[in-house]
């Protein structure tokens, strides 16, 4: 009950589920998803060469569909972390570039074949065999094919975010593809990479990217109440992690939550971590806990129903609905029915309905 106390409350172990599960049935089925929107984790240069490249695609590859900027961001994710720790430049440029282990089949790093030079160490740097390049890690020669110039320099360089962007866009793309079709995106990243674990990664990563890449509308939300959202909007895509987040963002969590599960390696937000975070923006300070949060501002019963709801207002979840000292979780409502929330181990940050999850235990308003 100590450790109860301390943090947001997850669900119980049965309830939890996998960032790809709890996000699949936004982008496994046949038909497109929704484009926009950011992510905490990628670098703005970065995501702009994403967007630029699913704008520029269809001039080279007329014939391929459903390429969307989560896509080259979750096999970016995965190759180069998004080039962090380099310096890109507003033309584009990475510095220092980035190069993979030489492929020389010595084994380091799980190198067990050799590739022989190609470029002349051109894009590698070296003469001696191959090695992968670029923040999309091509190798020299499979760039020879796909690489173009996307930037407008008349140069198509693996080291510069929006060729390399368009490339990998380009490349997985393949034969005209429907990349709204999950089958057939998994196809293209098989084709990058040909390997299951990879495979899960990448898909993992797209989930959560287009779970942040769905854009709610506050045309009609200003002020305080603005802010508050877009701060919470703002970290779709961060893992969540129990007992992490803080007035200042994402932290590592704790060990453990009910089900066992240990956060202390995860840099993220549970629930009420998130709510902090989103009203520290606003200057207004939050007690760290779900069911503390319940008794500031004024409190909207349950029995108001979610009608009573106003965009900026935090939701509550009881086990006992009624009875405060049971709640176990809160979100933030955004309008329409929708919440910014942090639901459970092995989930992210993302949009959600207010009833997705039990014993709504009514809010309470700030502002």
């Amino acid at each position: 009950m100590l450790l109860l106390s301390a943090v947001c409350c997850a669900a119980p172990v049965s309830n939890a589920i996998s960032a790809y599960v709890a996000l699949q049935s936004a982008a496994s089925g046949e038909g497109a998803v929704d484009d926009g929107g950011t992510a905490a984790d990628i670098p703005p240069r970065m995501l702009t060469a994403y967007k630029n490249a699913v704008q520029q695609v269809g001039k080279h590859m007329p014939s391929c569909r459903g390429m969307r900027w989560p896509i080259l961001a979750g096999i970016a994710k995965v190759e180069s972390n998004h080039a962090t720790g380099r310096t890109v430049t507003a033309d584009g440029d990475i510095r220092p570039k980035i190069y993979g282990i030489l492929l020389n089949g010595s084994g380091a790093g799980g190198n067990t074949t050799v590739f022989p030079d190609t470029d002349n160490g051109r894009f590698d740097g070296t003469a001696s065999g191959e090695r992968a390049v670029g923040p999309f890690q091509f190798l020299p020669s499979t760039w020879e094919g796909v690489g173009q110039d996307a930037n407008g320099d008349k140069s198509a360089d693996p080291h510069n975010a929006d060729d390399a962007a368009l490339g990998a866009a380009i490349y997985l793309c393949g034969n005209g593809r429907d990349l709204a079709k999950r089958s057939q995106l998994k196809a293209a990243i098989f084709q990058y990479n040909r390997s299951s674990t990879y495979l899960a990664n990448v898909l993992g990563w797209i989930d959560q990217y287009t779970a942040a890449a769905r854009s709610p509308d506050l045309k009609d939300v200003s002020g305080k109440v603005r802010t508050v959202l877009e701060a919470a909007l703002s970290q779709r895509g961060v893992p969540y992690s129990w007992g992490g987040g803080n007035a200042n963002g994402p932290t590592n969590g704790i060990c453990c939550s009910p089900s066992g599960k240990s956060s202390t390696a995860i840099k993220g937000f549970d629930c009420s971590g998130l709510t902090t975070y989103a009203y520290a923006k606003a200057g207004i300070r939050l007690p760290r806990t779900a069911a503390a949060q319940a008794g500031v501002g004024r409190r909207i019963p349950a029995s108001s129903g979610t009608s009573a709801l106003k965009p900026g207002d935090l939701v509550f979840y009881a086990y006992a609905p009624g009875r405060d000292s049971t709640i176990y979780h809160v979100g933030l409502y955004l309008g329409g029915g929708q919440m910014v929330n942090a639901p459970r181990p092995g989930t992210v940050v993302r949009v959600d309905p207010v009833d997705a999850m039990s014993g709504y235990a009514g809010g309470a308003r700030l502002l």
